[in-house]
C-alpha cells in the first residue's frame, strides 16, 4: 500500500495549478471537468529522488465553497492506493461492518478512478484506490 494523492479544494484553480507549476516544478495532468457536479480538478506529479509517485490534486467547484457547500476549503482528503478493485471492495465493507461512515463507492469515477470514501475517527475523508 502507499499514499496514492493528497487532495486539496481551491478557490482558483489555475493560479494554484500555476503556483506549484513555477515553485515546485509540478507537472500538471489535464483538466477533469463533470458538469454535472460543477468540479474541476487537475493531478499534479511532483519528482521524487527516489523515483516514487507523488501527485496532488486540486480542486474546485464552480459554486465554490459557498455557505450550502459541505466541503471547505483547504486539505480535501487523503488517498491509500491498495493495488486492486478486490482490495478496495473487501476494506471498505470491512471498515463499514466496523462502524466507520461509508461515504460513496466503491464505484469507478467519472475520470476513471476505482475508489471507495469512507471517515476516520474524526471525520476526515480517506480514499480507498485500486
Amino acid at each position: 500500500m502507499r499514499i496514492d494523492h493528497i487532495g486539496l479544494w481551491v478557490n482558483n484553480l489555475e493560479m494554484m495549478r500555476e503556483f506549484y507549476q513555477t515553485w515546485f516544478a509540478a507537472k500538471a495532468g489535464p483538466l477533469y471537468h463533470n458538469p454535472d457536479k460543477g468540479f474541476r480538478s487537475y493531478f499534479l506529479s511532483f519528482e521524487t529522488q527516489s523515483g516514487d509517485h507523488c501527485r496532488l490534486e486540486l480542486m474546485s467547484l464552480e459554486s465554490t465553497m459557498t455557505s450550502n457547500h459541505s466541503e471547505k476549503l483547504g486539505w480535501a482528503h487523503i488517498a491509500f492506493s491498495l493495488g486492486s478493485r478486490q482490495r478496495v471492495d473487501s476494506l471498505s465493507d470491512e471498515l463499514a461492518r466496523a462502524g466507520y461512515r461509508l461515504l460513496d463507492g466503491p464505484r469507478t469515477t467519472g475520470d476513471g478512478y476505482y475508489e471507495a470514501k469512507i471517515e476516520d475517527p474524526e471525520g476526515n475523508i480517506i480514499e480507498l484506490t485500486r
